[in-house]
């Protein structure tokens, strides 16, 4: 009885010994399949690193080594200006920190338009372009859009004043109080002395600051000086270019130039004397 329970025992232990053998290849083997498959289901996307910030930053907050850290970014969709090595981003050393022209939060890129050069501020020559100079408009609740103007924002400008002495006349013929489009699509960058173009709230300003060309000041100076300018503000997205417009009191109302010659005519006052049999007829100017 005792070798017929030996042989059974050691039977059984084979047999589970087998089993638990088969159980593992299996397994093994499910494990590898399913790894090979999730490798190739995974797409070999290449980045690149980039520095990203580590925290949230403000406009004119200084950019140093504390702020930033290299992370890994796909390398098909990176956006241009990105900073990829130290001395990109410090060129001067890290003791040289850039002025941050944007927010950023975090992991978000750093790149070269949302900060200065480095050891620059973050003042009104940073938002210049080449060739671009800097033109202070005198603005008010009505002039300056109720306040809806935000630094980074395009305007049209438009000029009312007086044509008619000396019977001077503009291109469209328009004479007296006129109105007129002089300057289109041109950018804001400082509205009274904030350049943030984060700023949310509205603010009565009352001059804001535009980037234009030379000949740009010369003629919005002139303008200024000899009559109102108004700001017309101009949809983030809208890519269209103004066509000339004027408009005087004419055009406003739908008089036509012959309509007011008669009408003209029609005001014309005299004097009738009466000199025995002949009546003379003297013009002189209307009055109320």
């Amino acid at each position: 009885m005792r070798l017929v329970f030996g042989l059974v025992l050691m039977l059984g232990l084979g047999l589970a010994g087998f089993a638990v053998y088969m159980a593992k290849s299996y397994i093994q083997g499910y494990q590898a399949q399913l790894a090979i498959e999730r490798q190739q289901r995974a797409p070999n996307i290449e980045t690149v690193d980039i520095y990203v910030a580590t925290r949230p930053v403000k406009y004119g907050e200084p950019l140093d080594k504390t702020a930033v850290r290299l992370a890994a970014f796909p390398k098909a969709t990176l956006p241009a200006g990105v900073f990829t090595k130290p001395e990109g981003l410090f060129p001067m050393g890290e003791n040289t920190p850039r002025t941050v022209l944007r927010r950023m939060e975090i992991n978000e890129p750093v790149l070269a338009v949302k900060v200065t050069a480095p050891g620059e501020d973050a003042g009104i020559t940073s938002q210049l372009e080449r060739g671009m100079r800097a033109f202070a408009i005198k603005v008010d609740v009505t002039s300056g859009v109720s306040g809806f103007l935000r630094p980074g924002d395009s305007v049209d400008i438009y000029w009312t004043g007086n044509v008619g002495a000396g019977n001077v006349r503009t291109a469209e013929n328009s004479t007296g109080a006129v109105t007129k489009l002089i300057e289109t699509g041109v950018k804001l960058i400082a509205v009274d002395q904030v350049t943030d173009t984060d700023m949310t709230e509205a603010t009565i300003a009352r001059t804001v600051t535009v980037s234009v060309r030379p000949q740009q000041v010369a003629a919005l100076a002139q303008a200024q000086s000899s009559g109102r300018l108004s700001l017309s503000l101009v949809g983030s997205q809208d890519d269209t270019v103004a066509e000339a417009i004027e408009v005087d009191q004419k055009r406003l109302l739908g008089i036509t130039i012959e309509a007011a010659k008669e009408r003209v005519v029609a005001e014309t006052c005299s004097i009738r004397t009466r000199r025995g049999a002949e009546v003379i007829v003297t013009p002189i100017p209307c009055t109320n």
